[in-house]
């Protein structure tokens, strides 16, 4: 059945009085970028969920997104009494939900646990994420966003290639609690892939995407002669393949110290882009 089409100028009015770009908000409401465009284009139907989390990410009753009533403006959402969570409460769900997934493992964290964390019931998680699947691509696509954003920022002051290189490689080092997270939400997500269409596919282009801003770094160096003249992509492969499975060692170590330490991590991964990367220093 085809959507009101009032309801995507609704929904554009909202992005606009959030002053944000569209790929922004589709941040903010944890949905994919694409699939908000397809919406608001018309050929593709919002679902209840993401209409919830529009209204209670942009702060308007959801009644009125669905075109309930006769208001012409948007009237205020209906809060909760407890004070509104930084980013809004879908975001606070997915923050909380990543945290327990690092912790505990997917299929320990019940829904009741998210709840008790987000200090709210479960009846408002599954209202802005009906089932444990939409959680879990909630959970991963936020991972995918925030990771994207933390590398635009490091890099931004890159001397060059290798020194991008360097810094793209310290952020995948598991040493704050945020980055174990993350890395404790992609085990699960490995593993979720292999038996998960949905999951499957956010894991490939996640990994595509990542293998891709490696690649162009690695032929960026190439260019500038900072790197040997190497195949990108096959270099790429390589050096994400060692990244994921020392991130893998690191946080199988016990915090005794024994097994493999974020620095051991880091050093290793270093010695290997020296080794098979950088391009020989002329002798004087």
């Amino acid at each position: 059945m085809q959507q009101d089409p009032e309801v995507a100028d609704r929904v554009r009015k909202v992005i606009a009085d959030a002053g944000t770009t569209q790929r922004e908000f589709a941040r903010r409401i944890v949905m994919d970028p694409s699939k908000l465009s397809r919406s608001l284009g018309g050929t593709r139907r919002f679902t209840a969920a993401e209409l919830a989390r529009i209204a209670d990410t942009g702060g308007v009753d959801a009644g009125w997104l669905l075109g309930a009533g006769a208001q012409t403006a948007p009237p205020p959402a209906k809060r909760e009494r407890t004070t509104a969570p930084e980013g809004g409460r879908p975001l606070q769900i997915v923050r909380e939900t990543v945290r327990l997934v690092a912790e505990r493992g997917f299929h320990a964290v019940r829904v009741a646990d998210i709840a008790e964390a987000c200090a709210t019931s479960t009846a408002a998680i599954h209202y802005h994420f009906p089932g444990r699947d939409d959680l879990l691509e909630a959970a991963v696509r936020w991972c995918m966003d925030e990771d994207t954003a933390r590398r635009a920022a490091r890099v931004a002051d890159a001397a060059d290639a290798a020194d991008e290189l360097r810094q793209l490689i310290e952020l995948q080092i598991p040493r704050t609690p945020q980055q174990r997270w993350q890395w404790g939400v992609w085990l699960d997500l490995w593993a979720e892939a292999a038996r998960s269409t949905a999951v499957g596919r956010l894991h490939a282009d996640y990994y595509r995407q990542w293998r891709a801003t490696v690649a162009d770094v690695i032929r960026r160096g190439v260019d500038q002669g900072v790197f040997r003249p190497v195949d990108p992509h096959s270099a790429a492969l390589r050096l994400t393949a060692l990244i994921d499975g020392l991130a893998t060692q690191v946080l199988a170590s016990n915090p005794a110290g024994d097994g493999t330490s974020p620095d051991d991590m880091h050093e290793a991964l270093l010695v290997y882009v020296e080794s098979t990367l950088t391009a020989p220093r002329p002798r004087n």
